[in-house]
């Protein structure tokens, strides 16, 4: 696969291949949907906890005489059944990340990728760089390549004019080669490759002579 690569001022300055068997799959859309569900449970904090009946503060004794009172038989005023008495079967701290196979994230991955490719929503620019973090002037290079909605990919480390002046950009934003994630590709309309990415993903992608060899 070939595309044309350009620059931040929208002019052509050559073109690349991009390899099929990361860019030019089918996608499936069960492979993506587990990909992402796993990523947002990683995410998910998990402290929402509320108190048992043996965390409130209150008396734990029994509160009126077992017999002759004409009321119903009751014991702490602690439990669930009284205002202001513990809850139960309420939530608790905990961690809801879940396993996923190594390949299946891989898969998930190419996938992303490949249903960007697959769209026309993919572009390769020479270099994501600024002589000044100006805003402004970001806004104008990103108006000439018609992005209103991107997710942009640097090298492995990435320019710190353009980190900051991107900061202040709605629904845009910059990761380097190493923060490439399928949640991430998949919420932004456009995705936005320089070509040090493309080489990062190619060697994300390489297999060992061990892998090759099985």
């Amino acid at each position: 696969m070939k595309l044309d690569v350009v620059t931040l001022d929208a002019t052509k300055s050559g073109d690349i291949d991009l390899p099929e068997d990361i860019f030019g799959l089918e996608p499936r859309k069960d492979i993506l949907e587990r990909v992402v569900r796993w990523q947002l449970a990683k995410r998910q904090a998990g402290t929402h906890k509320v108190k048992r009946r043996g965390e409130i503060n209150r008396s734990h004794s029994k509160i009126y005489k077992q017999k002759g009172t004409g009321n119903a038989r009751h014991g702490s005023a602690n439990a669930p059944i009284f205002r202001g008495g513990g809850r139960a079967h309420g939530p608790e701290v905990r961690s809801h990340a879940h396993d996923l196979p190594k390949k299946v994230r891989a898969l998930g991955l190419k996938f992303a990728l490949s249903s960007k490719a697959g769209s026309k929503d993919l572009i390769i620019i020479d270099d994501a760089k600024l002589n000044d973090p100006k805003t402004a002037a970001l806004l104008v290079s990103l108006g000439k390549l018609g992005l209103t909605n991107a997710l942009v990919i640097g090298g492995e480390t990435l320019d710190a004019n353009f980190e900051k002046a991107s900061r202040n950009i709605p629904n845009f934003d910059v990761l380097p080669a190493q923060g490439l994630n399928v949640y991430d590709i998949l919420r932004r309309k456009k995705l936005v490759l320089t070509k040090a990415a493309v080489e990062a993903i190619k060697g994300r992608f390489e297999k060992t002579p061990a892998e090759a060899a099985a």
